[in-house]
């Protein structure tokens, strides 16, 4: 049971490619397992977390719905944005500069066989960080992701969330929005969702930027903590 997590800094990459890569280093660990359950080879399995930033960038998960998309191949062009359709669960969702895109690639077998407790983790990994600026995230009954005032009519939503399992290993993850420009959310109905707003946590704060570097490494104490994981 390998519980070491290796950190990968990817900086601003494009979707496609960072996707890709995602996908390569998640072969790569069931590859390993079905080597171990043939052979009896008893390797241990990888696991990585990914921090990244896309440029702009919408994605549409597999039960999406493609309406929820306002925009036309031609408007998305003029935005300078792009559009996937991918294997994630989940609506859709943007990702853009200053927003914390975070892909753990793990194999769960090493800490928890639990799909539903794994993102639980994740959205506590945010409520904890936020905590630490003194911002009451919560959850939503039935929407994955963390949100802020939930209940009222100013409920909105500060970190989506959506993630691919096969064999108990896990790719895609969470996008907080950290110093996002929330316009870019207009042209969407983020994931499906038409009744709350988002945010972003320079908004929240009422500054102009938020030191993204310091939310990551609050980010990475919470998991290590709540994975009992060891970060290298």
């Amino acid at each position: 049971m390998n519980k070491k997590i290796e950190i990968r800094e990817l900086g601003l990459k494009d979707f496609k490619e960072t996707w890709d890569y995602q996908e390569n280093l998640f072969k790569g660990i069931l590859d390993t397992k079905i080597k171990n359950r043939r052979e009896d080879a008893n390797l241990d399995t990888n696991n990585y977390f990914l921090f990244v930033e896309h440029p702009h960038v919408y994605t549409l998960g597999k039960s999406g719905d493609i309406s929820n998309l306002l925009l036309n191949e031609e408007q998305l062009q003029q935005k300078g944005a792009t559009f996937y359709k991918i294997n994630r669960g989940g609506d859709i969702t943007y990702h853009g500069p200053g927003q914390v895109v975070g892909y753990p690639i793990l194999d769960l077998d090493n800490f928890f066989t639990d799909i539903h407790k794994y993102l639980r983790l994740l959205e506590e990994m945010v409520i904890l960080t936020l905590d630490e600026y003194g911002i009451k995230g919560v959850r939503s009954d039935g929407e994955t992701g963390v949100w802020l005032d939930v209940g009222t009519p100013f409920a909105r939503k500060i970190c989506a969330m959506g993630v691919r399992a096969s064999r108990w290993v896990t790719m895609h993850g969470f996008a907080f929005n950290v110093n996002a420009d929330l316009g870019y959310f207009d042209n969407i109905i983020p994931c499906g969702i038409n009744d709350k707003a988002v945010t972003s946590l320079h908004v929240e704060l009422g500054v102009e930027s938020v030191n993204i570097a310091e939310v990551k490494e609050k980010l990475l104490k919470h998991f290590k903590v709540l994975f009992e994981a060891e970060m290298v």
